[in-house]
């Protein structure tokens, strides 16, 4: 059974280092699930709460990564709130649209829409504004991957 309790453990880990490219698949609860489960499957005896502590904050840090990135990407570009309501939503629906490439494609195309439907931008403005969402989306994922990687490996040195 040990076989088959770790290979849940990794599968969630997996999991949510795919929903860095995913954002429809939460990241953080396919994480922190890999940690409770091992709790639950062998024991909770290595987390004290200082583990807990750090994780919770790396959490946070994982929410606030996202936010920011995608904030400074368009705001940096020249973009507005639309802007980057319109990069979130291409997000999310991006990949359900065009399968892989729809990633990227998303929030570029959410961005140039929220600019060019809310403030009138030219088109020229607008597109910059979707390049600042996909640097702000990629550097995001590799923000998050960084963050991700420390709670792994502090969940591993921890047991």
């Amino acid at each position: 059974m040990e076989i088959v309790y770790w290979s849940i453990i990794i599968i969630l880990i997996i999991l949510s280092f795919v929903g860095l490219v995913y954002p429809i698949l939460p990241s953080v609860v396919f994480l922190v699930g890999s940690f409770l489960l091992y709790g639950v499957f062998f024991s909770f005896e290595p987390f004290s709460w200082l583990f807990w502590t750090v994780q919770i904050l790396f959490v946070a840090l994982l929410f606030g990564a996202d936010y920011m990135a995608n904030l400074i990407g368009v705001k940096k570009f020249g973009g507005t709130k639309a802007g980057i309501w319109g990069s979130t939503i291409g997000l999310l629906v991006g990949p359900f649209v065009i399968p892989v490439i729809g990633i990227l494609i998303g929030p570029f195309l959410g961005a140039i829409m929220g600019e060019w439907v809310v403030h009138r931008t030219n088109l020229k403005s607008a597109i910059k504004v979707g390049i600042g969402s996909v640097v702000g989306f990629i550097s995001s994922v590799f923000t998050k991957g960084f963050i991700q990687v420390v709670m792994v490996i502090y969940f591993f040195w921890v047991i």
